[in-house]
């Protein structure tokens, strides 16, 4: 009997709820998104910030996103991902490359936080114009510094595979593959002109986004009105006075 799964998170951005939704979506797993399929935005808003409530919920997390599995709640994109990997097909089968790959989902959510860092450096409590200029000297480090050791890392873990550079994990493709894509074309929304100059020195990266991006599932939810679209409200936020290279 098939697992109806209940994704919470917030409305009007993909963020890190997209994360998950990759995973679901490209296992066609039975799932309801619950503030875009449930009651409208207004009574799916009331359902997830009801579930961080500890008079509704003792066991409430932080934050979203969150999923719901029959009696299981899980919170955290990494930790939702290595719950959701083996169940979903999405996991390699042994204990030591399971844990690989979560190490390399949880090396995927630090970069998704420096990345966040480039346009809220001082907090989530401003506006992006209370920290602009803190917001340009953060992502020029970042994009000299910081970009290329990610992106390096990601290739040299491809490169370094003796089952060859298809997959970030043995030879199939794992949660982690959908992560790195969707970090991917982020940053090639928001920053496209410091990625367009890291482009000659991660070709087996690129290559795996390409693979990502033709999965058939995968393929058909991407082309659809369910793929939220990138926005100045999420993650990645493409700021023309942020996007660097000198």
């Amino acid at each position: 009997m098939s697992m109806r799964y209940e994704l919470y998170y917030w409305p009007g951005i993909p963020g890190r709820g997209e994360f998950v939704r990759l995973a679901l979506e490209d296992a066609g797993a039975d799932y309801i998104d619950i503030v875009r399929d449930t009651h409208g935005n207004r009574g799916g808003l009331d359902a997830v910030g009801g579930g961080l409530r500890f008079e509704n919920n003792t066991r409430a997390p932080f934050a979203p996103p969150y999923l719901r599995a029959g009696d299981i709640e899980v919170s955290h994109v990494a930790n939702i991902l290595q719950f959701l990997g083996p169940r979903l097909g999405l996991a390699p089968a042994g204990e030591a490359d399971r844990l690989w790959c979560h190490g390399l989902q949880l090396t995927l959510a630090d970069f998704v936080t420096e990345i966040h860092d480039t346009h809220h450096p001082l907090g989530p409590g401003l506006y992006y114009e209370e920290q602009r200029a803190e917001a340009e000297c953060r992502a020029a480090v970042f994009i000299d510094a910081r970009l290329p050791k990610f992106l390096d890392y990601f290739e040299s873990v491809l490169a370094a595979k003796p089952e060859g550079d298809r997959w970030l994990v043995r030879d199939g493709c794992t949660t982690a593959d959908l992560s790195l894509f969707q970090i991917m074309v982020g940053l090639d929304y928001a920053l496209p002109n410091a990625m367009a100059s890291q482009r000659g020195r991660i070709r087996r990266v690129r290559a795996l986004v390409e693979r990502v991006a033709e999965r058939e599932r995968l393929a058909s939810y991407l082309a659809s009105p369910r793929r939220m679209r990138f926005n100045k409200d999420g993650i990645f936020r493409h700021y023309p006075e942020l996007d660097s290279t000198a």
